[in-house]
């Protein structure tokens, strides 16, 4: 038994993967634009991660974009039958590696297909719809159009299930009247916890909820209290902070995301790590500290 097992698992669409997955998102090049630094290290991590147990990675064909795609299918294609790639359209890249909104009938359908290209799939488990009327957090606005796209191709069978990312509850409950939501996948960490009674329903409801930056993203979370209590767990403050998430909720499903071997075990350690009732009373206060 894998060090991930005792994590656990849920259910993710028809699906059933280990809470401890792998976000792909940092093997692209600085700003997730452009190639990585070191190719054989980025097929390294992927291969590790999946050899560890993991079979739940998290990507994007706008990660490069394409790179990190084209890495996943050269490291780990043929794929195992139990791993779930999960991807995420409506956002392409500028020339100047921007972010840019993606929700045309023609740019919706061009990302599928490159999806499938080039990760060297027939049909693609998961696709996350990127909210983007917002590029830095959730902002409200229908959802129909480009959801319904998407949901066009999940009838044609290009696509199994659909999620939302960088989604509102309205935008959730939108969303489920067009096609079913098997997942949401918004920010969300020891100092951001917007989406704590979004988490809380979802749980109820059997709904998986993945937190993307689980560690703070390009601003990694820092904090005396979260180093202290690493310190005396003899663990380091990021597996402590990833420890804390998988205590949360039960449907809350972890992609971490590094470029390096050594980091990426360290990740996965923290699903063996067990934090007593009273670091979590103190992990609890950072978000009021932080708010």
């Amino acid at each position: 038994m894998s060090i991930i097992d005792q994590a656990g698992s849920f259910n993710l669409g028809d699906r059933n993967v280990k809470r401890l997955g792998y976000g792909a998102m940092q093997l692209a090049g600085p700003g997730v634009f452009g190639p990585p630094r070191d190719h054989g290290a980025a097929l390294a991590v992927l291969r590790e991660a999946v050899a560890s147990g993991v079979n739940h990675i998290d990507t994007s064909d706008f990660y490069g974009p394409h790179v990190t795609n084209q890495i996943i299918r050269e490291a780990l294609h043929p794929y195992r039958d139990d791993l779930v790639i999960v991807t995420k359209i409506g956002a392409r890249r500028g020339t100047d590696g921007s972010w840019i909104p993606a929700f045309s009938r023609h740019e919706l359908t061009q990302a599928v297909h490159d999806n499938l290209r080039n990760l060297g799939l027939d049909v693609l488990d998961v696709v996350n719809l990127r909210i983007m009327f917002d590029v830095h957090g959730p902002a409200e606005g229908s959802i129909e159009a480009p959801l319904t796209v998407l949901a066009d191709l999940q009838r044609q069978g290009l696509v199994r299930h659909v999620g939302l990312s960088n989604a509102t509850s309205k935008q959730i409950a939108e969303g489920r009247g067009i096609t079913e939501i098997v997942c949401v996948q918004n920010q969300y960490n020891l100092a951001h916890r917007a989406d704590d009674r979004l988490i809380d329903e979802l749980a109820r409801e059997g709904t998986a909820y993945v937190p993307f930056f689980p560690l703070g993203g390009f601003t990694p979370l820092q904090s005396s209290t979260l180093s202290n209590v690493a310190a005396r767990l003899d663990a380091t403050p990021m597996q402590v902070a990833l420890a804390w998430l998988l205590r949360r909720a039960p449907n809350i499903l972890l992609i971490p995301g590094t470029s390096s071997v050594g980091h990426l075990r360290e990740n996965l350690a923290a699903a063996g790590l067990v934090l007593p009732d009273e670091a979590i009373e103190e992990l609890n206060r950072m978000a009021d500290i932080a708010a």
